[in-house]
């Protein structure tokens, strides 16, 4: 029966934001570690994550957009020739969503996760024209990089799903630590979506 099945699910959601600044990952829902960079690691059935980002639990859209918002205070800014407030960093902003689901009978659970990411790419730049220097001429580089990178990945995985080699396409994933962290969003079990 349908209330029987309902009681034995239950549901779990989290968030957690985070900025890369200069190929660093910094978190951007703890202000004690939002100066400190985390590390990147890879587990082996999880794939890639980042060690210690905080991972926060809502029960309704206003406590993800309040933490959103939070989040959006702690995100590294600068002023260039071209934007009073320009970005300088990449944000990714992940729920995750678990459906766990206990049998009573077997005392057995089965979880089904599912991850939604929400991603705010800075833009690229010529350092001719937003006349970088210094660090802001090293955050223009790094933005770029890391867009090159998704460029050239999502290109390789075009290729690959279209069969245009008969040799295994390679995708530089590591290339960069955002399209290192996007992985399973844009190449695995996902659908990805790109807003302009």
């Amino acid at each position: 029966n349908r209330s029987s099945d309902l009681k034995r699910l239950t549901f779990k959601v989290e968030v957690s934001y985070m900025e890369i600044y200069n190929e660093k990952v910094r978190d951007l829902l703890d202000p004690q570690r939002q100066k400190h960079s985390l590390k990147v690691r890879e587990h082996q059935s999880l794939g890639p994550y980042v060690d210690g980002l905080s991972k926060l639990a809502v029960k309704s859209f206003v406590d993800i957009e309040s933490l959103m918002m939070e989040g959006n205070k702690s995100r590294t800014v600068a002023s260039t020739n071209m934007n009073l407030e320009s970005s300088r960093s990449h944000a990714v902003f992940t729920v995750v969503m678990t459906q766990t689901m206990f049998d009573p009978e077997t005392q057995a659970g089965h979880e089904k996760v599912s991850r939604i990411s929400l991603v705010d790419l800075a833009g690229s730049e010529r350092a001719g024209k937003s006349g970088a220097e210094g660090d802001r001429l090293r955050e223009g580089s790094n933005i770029n990089k890391s867009l090159t990178t998704l460029g050239l990945v999502i290109s390789n995985l075009a290729d690959q799903s279209a069969g245009k080699s008969k040799k295994a396409v390679f995708v530089p994933y590591r290339d960069s630590v955002l399209t290192w962290l996007l992985k399973d969003s844009l190449g695995g079990n996902s659908k990805t979506v790109m807003v302009a």
